[in-house]
């Protein structure tokens, strides 16, 4: 199978997945003093833990999915920019040792079998509630450059020839609705830009919850965990320049991937990737 033709079942009918992952475990959690410091509080690194487990869940990913990620898109945030580089390291790596733990422990990549965009439009929801008021940047101005992140992704995978679906950060002090929408609209364009490709989406809890929410109806998502990701896949015909596609449906149970919900008599009101979670 190669990147123009979707998976197929065994009668044939095509398919797009696309795969929505939270980042690993961020500083600020586990290290209460750190944004005292920090030149910039409101964009924490992973610690080494987090590494280890994006790692391994793009070991998992490689051994469970069935079906190859083509593509690749990452929220600014470095936390995100650091976990798509273990996840890419684990499903690019020349040779899959069950033995390692992290990117430290790959010899080489083939480059060649995933290419990485940064999209803004997956970034964090941009709101006090999200990101604490005492550590975002007064001035609003995040001060991310797309040259310096795509720097820290593995060599010979970043394709800057994409032109992003957002080209800058939604204004500071979006609404939790409106950062749902956005998310939601973010993953249908995305997989239609690409409808011949897998996609594999490195975002925020948020935007995970939303995966399941908005395409397994009628539940809440309440919580979910550091590299918790959420399945989707939806039937696909393309023929010459043109493709038709049916709905996006949740493939497995997200409990078994992380991903904590209830049926939706309960609402929930508050951000699942906050300074808390």
């Amino acid at each position: 199978m190669d990147s123009t033709d979707p998976a197929k079942t065994p009668n044939n009918k095509s398919f797009q997945s696309v795969i929505v992952i939270r980042h690993g475990d961020r500083a600020d959690n586990f290290e209460p003093l750190w944004a005292l410091t920090a030149a910039r509080p409101w964009d924490p690194h992973l610690i080494e833990e987090g590494r280890v487990r994006a790692f391994c869940t793009g070991r998992r990913l490689r051994a469970n999915l069935g079906f190859p990620i083509h593509r690749v898109f990452v929220s600014p945030f470095l936390r995100c920019i650091q976990t798509a580089f273990e996840v890419i390291s684990a499903l690019c790596a020349v040779k899959d040792d069950s033995k390692a733990m992290s990117s430290k422990d790959v010899a080489s990549l083939d480059p060649s079998k995933i290419k990485v965009s940064i999209e803004y439009g997956l970034c964090e929801v941009l709101n006090k509630e999200a990101i604490r008021n005492n550590v975002a940047p007064k001035d609003g101005n995040f001060g991310f450059n797309t040259s310096e992140l795509e720097a820290l992704l593995p060599a010979g995978t970043v394709d800057n020839s994409v032109k992003p679906v957002y080209e800058q950060l939604p204004q500071w002090e979006e609404p939790l609705g409106g950062a749902r929408e956005r998310y939601e609209q973010m993953i249908k364009a995305l997989a239609n830009k690409y409808p011949s490709e897998n996609l594999l989406l490195v975002t925020h809890g948020e935007a995970v919850g939303v995966a399941v929410s908005a395409f397994l109806k009628d539940v809440t998502v309440y919580e979910v965990d550091y590299c918790a990701y959420a399945e989707l896949r939806r039937p696909i015909s393309i023929k010459n320049e043109s493709f038709s596609a049916g709905d996006f449906e949740v493939l497995i149970n997200p409990a078994q991937t992380g991903i904590q919900f209830l049926p939706s008599s309960t609402s929930n009101d508050g951000t699942l990737d906050d300074h808390h979670a």
